[in-house]
């Protein structure tokens, strides 16, 4: 039976149509070769999922020393820009449209990854180990950016998201999530700079600002979006005056006139999300907390956002699993369930482009870790 809901309802994202209200969120999968590129399975992943209202692509790095974990995508050579496009035109192709995540890993890196030592805010390093080419290894301490590398790396993020167009992105989304380099300006914990960018609320929104006013200078605003997660404690963050931050935040940006901002494990019901919800003027995108994978809590709990305000409402794991999440999400049908996490970072097809539509009969096995069949 099909199911009725404003989720299936068309809406506009700037100048964009788009013929329902469904977002993919950006995930990072680690299929890209060594150095950046995405590579033709990445297609093949995207192209399946063009059902999507909008795919934003998995978190892209502007630069070198921005390089999280081994086989990251990455935006800042012609060879990434090729492989992109090779993307965008199968998901254009196949009826969707794409924005591009950019984002810095700052203090999440390692020279055993990059070649690179991380650069960071203050040098505080990552409370715990990191997964590198060689396995996890302890973190390193970053170098605290100078002024230098603070203006470069604005100049990046601004280069990369032309880079984005030219690969056939609609646009793109600036990571100010999730413990990496944003956010690491934004809390308190990991920014203990004296400066102009550190200590007071006003001067830690400082970066963020920059970098999104720099990438709307360089492509439009319209076409670009802001990710935040307050009061996320991802790769060891603690904010600080979480309900003071993002309303500064969003007092600076909102006159810009962005495509959107997206919250992550948005809660209709917390004081923050009510309050960047009548403090931000444009478009929200929100990512529910799933506390399960069936069809029922995916409907309700996007439904509990539509109703709290939110435009668009994106979801990760369900498309993860789900190539024809839309489809099923319309008729009511049961979901995929995710694999063993350890096969969303593996690389290769398992885990990845083999999960079954609703058209093809599923698999009694998948392959483990070791190459053996297992029930």
């Amino acid at each position: 039976m099909t199911h009725t809901t404003q989720l299936f309802e068309p809406a506009r994202l700037g100048q964009l149509a788009l013929p329902h209200r469904l977002v993919m969120a950006p995930l990072t999968r680690n299929r890209a070769a060594a150095d950046g590129t995405p590579t033709p399975l990445m297609t093949t992943y995207y192209a399946q999922r063009a059902s999507a209202g909008l795919i934003i692509a998995e978190a892209s790095t502007p630069n070198p020393v921005g390089q999280t974990y081994p086989n990251i995508t990455a935006i800042h050579t012609p060879r990434h820009v090729a492989g992109w496009r090779q993307v965008t035109d199968a998901v254009r192709e196949a009826g969707g449209r794409m924005f591009l995540q950019l984002q810095h890993g700052g203090r999440v890196g390692h020279p055993a990854t990059s070649g690179l030592t991380p650069v960071a805010p203050s040098p505080v390093p990552l409370p715990e180990t990191i997964f590198t080419p060689d396995g996890h290894q302890p973190s390193v301490t970053p170098r605290e950016m100078t002024p230098d590398d603070i203006r470069t790396t604005v100049a990046d993020f601004a280069r990369a998201a032309r880079n984005a167009l030219d690969a056939g992105f609609e646009g793109v989304e600036v990571h100010s999530a999730n413990g990496h380099l944003l956010h690491q300006f934004l809390a308190h914990n990991t920014n203990r700079r004296t400066d102009v960018y550190g200590g007071p609320v006003a001067a830690r929104i400082r970066f963020t600002a920059e970098v999104t006013e720099a990438v709307a200078a360089e492509i439009g605003a319209e076409r670009v979006g802001l990710r935040v997660s307050p009061g996320g404690t991802v790769n060891g963050i603690a904010e600080g005056e979480t309900e003071e931050l993002y309303p500064a935040l969003v007092e600076r940006l909102g006159g810009l006139g962005l495509a959107y901002l997206h919250l992550v494990h948005a809660d209709p019901d917390s004081p923050v999300y009510r309050t960047l919800r009548e403090g931000w003027p444009g478009t929200l995108i929100a990512n529910p907390v799933l506390r399960d994978m069936s069809t029922e809590a995916v409907l309700s709990a996007s439904e509990r956002l539509l109703a709290a305000g939110a435009d668009l409402v994106a979801l990760g794991r369900p498309f993860l699993a789900n190539p024809d999440l839309v489809t099923r999400l319309r008729r009511g049908a049961p979901l995929n369930a995710v694999r063993d996490r350890y096969l969303m970072y593996t690389g290769g097809a398992t885990g990845y482009t083999d999960y079954p539509a609703l058209d093809q009969p599923s698999s009694d096995s998948i392959v483990a870790r070791d190459g053996a069949r297992v029930a």
